[in-house]
């Protein structure tokens, strides 16, 4: 059977079984039936497959239905609920039909008004859900497939169960907790809200004041790349994002992708300490006494051992010098904890301070230019004019990627923290001009409407891609410019002396210094 008639919409689905007659009974037997529908035979006309199973509250068998269907800008999924006519117990699960994706995934939605809440939510048995305002880890369970709100009621029921127990057993963690739960009622409508409140009277609940929503940010990891939030109209929903990355090690052990034995390293690389580096890669210690003048390489790793700034284990900072073709040297710097999956990277200078700026200047007219090599330095201002964008020098610090996703990496700063840090301040119309912001800034990343990027650095480090290289870009604009004063003066080069500074610390040294008299 094709899987176009395996899995299809829940709303082709549920037209097919409208226009379905009623069936007549069949001449089998009544023990027959139900022995098919327990093995599973039943009619490949069926939709909606049933089975009995045995409850886990009441021991009695309850009825387990499963239907293969396709969520829209998604994959194949199957639902699966199950009721207990006998005690009432009943719940819902969802699992994947396809395979695990090659990369990770993290969907972000910024909920900023009730109607948010009703996003559908696809939650593999791998997700891990977050909402950083409450500093709330879900971790990975079943999968459900449900919407935003959800998961936040549910979240309020477990975490509610225990409260009684927790404030005469442990009065501390139930204050913490009871924080937590009053904090993502607030993220709740106040219709439906569960009556668990029994302390006030009818009176003095009619005359509370209307509850205020609180916005908040939820976020979806799934190492297995099968979660899923929904967007409105398009991808370039301005309070959604999506983001691939590629598995860590323990992250493939705990899918069953590799097995435990097979992680070790058999051959460890070279080590100068008793600690392994990265292969392919020598400690900077080891290379510079092996080197007669102590230079750097070009084109060989070194490995600076280190903490991770978020998880505190011994991690190597790999760092590279690379040329780059009409351009000049720079080293990059990169940092990835295996144990964490904490990653940071940062681009430097190989070379001299230029004596003069540079501003370059692009016109962006289709996809083809996002995937143009981009170097910003941490001195290196951005503009994009058709959309008042504005980066001043320091911003992001070094990056050495495409500018897709130097476009992408703006737009994950500015979302996550202008609306974790000002979304409770931030009024109506700030938040409605912020949306269009967004939006304008998803049109820009998928380069669905024109735009100009104009990089300014006034130490000339910064590098966009000539494709016409060594001829010049008919779209590419490159002025060179004297620094100014102030310029010089933030950048500290008035400060520097290059020439002479021998002879300016013997004439120092050679000063009479003056006697104090006490």
């Amino acid at each position: 059977m094709s899987s176009e008639k395996l899995f299809k919409s829940i709303g082709e689905v549920a037209g097919d079984i409208d226009a379905q007659p009623d069936r007549p009974e069949t001449e089998q037997s009544q023990p027959q039936q139900q022995n098919d529908v327990a093995m599973g035979f039943q009619d490949e006309d069926r939709q909606v497959q049933e089975m009995e199973s045995m409850c886990m509250e009441c021991g009695k068998n309850g009825m387990t239905r499963m239907l293969l269907t396709v969520i829209p800008y998604f994959r194949e999924v199957i639902v699966m609920s199950f009721r207990c006519e006998h005690c009432g117990n009943s719940n819902t699960e969802i699992q994947q039909a396809g395979e695990i994706q090659t990369k990770g995934c993290v969907h972000t939605v910024h909920v900023l008004d009730p109607s948010d809440l009703n996003r559908q939510v696809v939650k593999s048995n791998s997700c891990t859900v977050t909402i950083p305002e409450v500093a709330l880890t879900i971790p990975a369970s079943r999968g459900q497939l449900t919407n935003i709100e959800g998961i936040l009621r549910d979240t309020v029921r477990d975490l509610s169960l225990d409260q009684p127990l927790r404030k005469v057993m442990e009065p501390e963690d139930y204050t913490k907790i009871q924080a937590i739960i009053d904090r993502l009622k607030g993220c709740l409508p106040e219709n439906g809200e569960d009556q668990d409140n029994e302390e006030q009277t009818v009176g003095e609940v009619q005359q509370s004041a209307p509850r205020k929503f609180i916005p908040f940010t939820l976020k979806l990891d799934d190492p297995a790349g099968n979660s899923f939030v929904s967007f409105v109209g398009s991808t370039s929903d301005p309070k959604w994002s999506m983001r691939v990355y590629n598995r860590t090690r323990d992250q493939n052990v705990a899918l069953g992708l590799v097995a435990q034995e097979e992680t070790e390293r058999k051959e460890p690389a070279q080590t100068t300490s008793g600690k392994d580096v990265p292969e392919g890669a020598r400690r900077v210690d080891q290379a510079l006494a092996d080197t007669e003048s102590g230079s750097i390489v070009p084109e060989e790793i070194f490995a600076f051992p280190g903490d991770c700034s978020s998880c505190g284990h011994q991690i190597d900072t790999l760092m590279q010098r690379v040329n780059i073709p009409y351009f000049k040297d720079i080293i990059i710097m990169s940092t990835n904890c295996e144990h964490c999956g904490y990653r940071d990277n940062e681009v430097k200078s190989g070379t001299a301070i230029s004596a003069k700026g540079k501003k370059i200047t692009l016109k962006v007219e289709d996809e083809e230019d996002l995937s143009r090599d981009i170097l910003k330095s941490e001195t290196c201002g951005l503009e994009i004019p058709e959309i008042d964008l504005t980066l001043q020098p320091g911003t992001l610090g070094g990056r050495f990627t495409t500018l897709e996703g130097l476009l992408n990496q703006v737009y994950d700063e500015l979302s996550t923290k202008v609306f974790q840090t000002g979304g409770d301040s931030m009024d109506s119309e700030e938040r409605s001009k912020f949306e269009k912001f967004l939006g304008d800034m998803k049109a820009v990343m998928s380069a669905s409407r024109p735009f100009t990027l104009i990089l300014d650095d006034p130490v000339a480090n910064s590098y966009l891609q000539n494709v016409y290289a060594p001829d010049p870009d008919p779209n590419m604009e490159i002025i060179t410019y004297d620094r100014t004063a102030e310029q010089d003066d933030e950048l500290g080069l008035n400060d520097m002396v290059l020439s002479g500074y021998d002879e300016n610390i013997k004439d120092v040294l050679d000063e009479p210094k003056e006697e104090t008299k006490v």
